[in-house]
């Protein structure tokens, strides 16, 4: 149902992809194009309600920083609240972290303590999956201050880097709109 509400839309013909950023051989998705289309943005935030309207949700969380933008709309929708999740030193108050390998690296995102509560439905909504580090990481948060992951859903799917099979394999549901062959 939701695969055709997507065609229909012509979501993925409304995400720009720029090549060779932010390095060659890098095909780059670019959802700007996406949201400053007001119907398209609109479309999207439209089908994700439908996805999660009749679900039990207690919050919305999103990773910093599209997935404030998809998740903030979204939460307005179902009447729900919202949990940044963000990068590392950029909350003002007690926060749990949770570090995660990058392709070069380790970086580390943070909740606040407060923001979940123990047995908290959570929806975590970003806008890109492409290995799965940041939302796994932002899932195992999720984990330690006692929510439940109701899914974790993604705009744009990267299959060829394997972030859904990551994220399934650690248990968790996975929802996405479009999905771009290439890295």
């Amino acid at each position: 149902m939701y695969k055709e509400m997507v065609e229909k839309a012509g979501i993925k013909d409304k995400i720009r992809t720029i090549p060779h950023f932010p390095k060659q051989g890098i095909m780059f998705r670019d959802i700007t194009t996406l949201l400053q289309d007001a119907k398209g943005f609109r479309d999207v935030v439209q089908i994700l309600t439908a996805r999660y309207r009749d679900v039990r949700i207690d919050a919305v969380a999103g990773i910093e920083a599209r997935g404030f933008i998809l998740g903030g709309a979204l939460a307005h929708n179902l009447n729900v609240g919202f949990v940044p999740i963000r990068k590392k030193g950029k909350l003002p108050y007690k926060v749990e972290r949770q570090e995660y390998d990058l392709e070069y690296g380790k970086d580390v995102i943070e909740v606040h303590i407060d923001s979940i509560k123990k047995g908290d439905q959570i929806l975590i909504v970003d806008d890109l999956l492409a290995t799965g580090g940041t939302a796994g990481a932002a899932a195992n948060l999720v984990k330690k201050l006692g929510g439940e992951i109701v899914e974790i859903a993604f705009l744009v799917d990267l299959p060829a880097l394997g972030g859904r099979k990551k994220l399934e394999a650690a248990g968790n549901k996975v929802f996405t709109m479009v999905e771009f062959e290439g890295e």
